[in-house]
């Protein structure tokens, strides 16, 4: 087993690399502590060593920190937290229980209402079906196995557990009222206006639902040449030929842009300078909207174009992206599309064929740029700066100001931000988060080795997921190398070194179970569930620049 770890250990000091231009500060060669011979030692002081120097980086301390208080129950929003306390001196009496992988949509706008209102609230978090068996202390309490589930304990002892995302969020939000300094959410009963654009906006939103739903997950029907009514509306009369379904959809998304420019602000409702109920009603499927319709149909809603077509609605998402707490639940359209069809079903190709090929391309990494080393400072296709990209502490760590030039501000874009400075701090914390876990991600990614792919127990929906895989044991420390090695602080030089040790150090046999085992793992990381897109692009691409070596 020793032989294999030379494999996996030169990445965390790579991604952690000073960029020359930052050298003022601390740089990983000033701590080297990783002799050649460390690399055909036992790992469990190797990660030890791992751990400190990443933690030795401006932004690992920071995380280090924020890690800290999130397990206090403080802290800012994470996809991962099992305690919120928004300063309440008691343990909750509250227990939400939530999907493990970050991704269930109605999880995800549970989570949003909780992080705006402020809720004190216990997390647990459970796999969803399509991800693992459910364990057996859950399913005594929700026997249906459903989430969200909301587990309420009252004053006197007794528990009692509530399911369906829409009722866990009105009972939320009708216990922490306005009078008790909690955000509104609803329109008040009293306002009958209100109220009745509320049950409007819901029914359109099911409407929405109903037409994505219509275009994605069903064979797309004939094309036509006339534009249909959007078309008309917009006073174009040579757009490209649609289906009905094409049509239909693209027509719903003009009535809620409609709804949205009907406001002052970029909400549905002008009562609150918040987003509310209603937006993270929308929210969580329009953010799959997005990804879906990019993957399957060639059709990019944020691109320049649909952004002067929806206004309103590009908007409203680009004030959601300003905003931590919803940044701290977003996934990247790679997570979504491979998510997706194990929940709603396979997703049909159509649409705009060129714009398919291409968008499908750049978001599973096979379009030579988007997983590729040099890589651009902002993508294609997911635009990664139009909020805060990284944890506001790990920026300010970094000294990144937004382009309102505050330092780590949130409510501000980082499209203006130095290139070569954002990209180190998406390395380190990239870099940080293998090394503090970095036993159990190297036993993950062995799962990719010779013999890794045995698996006793049944296979689930999600197409990546494995929870029952074996690690090789010959290849248990397979990822270790590219996790060592204090390299210079240049990231060219220490890309260079890192390429010069797999080449000298890994045999030829070795070479081809070392890079499956890489693979297996870059194809298995979750945004957000294991990092925001803008550092996942880098380890993603840093493994890919490993892999290109072994082949």
């Amino acid at each position: 087993m020793a032989r294999m770890h030379v494999a996996w250990r030169l990445l965390v000091p790579l991604l952690a690399a000073e960029v020359n231009s930052f050298s003022s500060r601390p740089s990983l060669s000033s701590f080297t502590i990783f002799p050649t011979s460390l690399a055909m030692s036992t790992t469990t002081d190797s990660w030890e060593a791992l751990q400190s120097a990443a933690s030795n980086t401006p932004v690992g301390s920071a995380l280090d920190q924020e890690s800290a208080s999130r397990t206090a129950g403080t802290g800012a929003a994470f996809v991962q937290n099992k305690l919120r306390l928004f300063g309440a001196d008691e343990k909750p009496k509250l227990t939400l229980y939530r999907d493990h992988a970050g991704w269930c949509p109605y999880c995800q706008k549970t989570m949003l209402l909780i992080e705006e209102k402020r809720i004190p609230i216990n997390i647990e978090l459970v796999p969803m079906r399509s991800y693992g068996d459910k364990p057996e202390s859950f399913l005594r309490i929700v026997p249906s196995g459903l989430l969200p589930a909301l587990l309420v304990e009252t004053s006197d002892g007794r528990k009692q557990v509530v399911t369906e995302s829409q009722v866990i969020m009105e009972l939320l939000d009708s216990w922490h009222p306005v009078e008790d300094g909690f955000k509104q959410m609803m329109p008040s009963e009293e306002d009958s206006a209100s109220m009745q654009r509320y049950r409007q906006l819901s029914n359109l939103e099911r409407e929405l639902f109903s037409w994505w739903c219509t275009l994605i997950f069903r064979p797309e029907g004939p094309s036509f040449g006339s534009p249909g009514m959007l078309g008309k509306l917009m006073g174009k009369s040579s757009e490209p030929a649609m289906s009905g379904a094409m049509s239909g959809f693209l027509e719903c998304l003009e009535k809620v842009d409609n709804a949205l420019a009907s406001t002052k602000g970029p909400w549905f409702f002008d009562w609150a300078e918040h987003p509310t109920m209603i937006d993270f009603i929308y929210v969580s499927h329009v953010e799959r909207m997005l990804a879906s319709a990019a993957f399957w149909k060639g059709l990019d809603l944020r691109s320049d174009k649909y952004q002067q077509q929806f206004p309103a609605l590009n908007a409203w998402l680009d004030a959601f992206e300003k905003r931590e707490c919803y940044l701290a639940f977003k996934s990247d359209y790679y997570t979504h599309v491979k998510d997706i069809p194990p929940q709603y079903g396979p997703g049909y190709d159509g649409g705009f064929e060129d714009d398919r090929i291409s968008f499908q391309k750049n978001i599973s990494g096979k379009d030579g740029k988007s997983w590729t080393l040099p890589l651009s400072f902002d993508d294609d296709v997911q635009p990664l700066y139009r909020g805060p990209p990284l944890p506001l502490c790990a920026l300010k760590a970094a000294g990144i100001s937004g382009d309102n030039g505050e330092l780590a501000s949130e409510g501000t874009s980082y499209e203006k931000a130095e290139p070569e400075q954002m990209a180190e701090a998406c390395r380190q914390m990239a870099g940080w988060k293998i090394a503090s876990n970095g036993s159990a991600v190297a036993k993950f990614a062995a799962r990719g080795g010779p013999e890794g792919s045995r698996n006793p127990r049944k296979g689930f929906g999600a197409e990546l997921a494995d929870p029952y895989a074996q690690s090789d044991e010959n290849y248990s420390s397979v990822c270790v190398a590219l996790l060592a090695q204090g390299g210079p602080s240049a990231h060219d030089a220490a890309l260079n070194e890192m390429k010069d040790n797999l080449q000298t150090q890994i045999s030829k046999d070795q070479a081809r179970d070392v890079a499956s085992s890489l693979a297996y793992l870059r194809d298995r990381i979750g945004v957000p569930r294991d990092l925001p897109l803008a550092s996942a692009r880098q380890l993603r691409a840093h493994l890919n620049a490993a892999i290109d070596v072994l082949h």
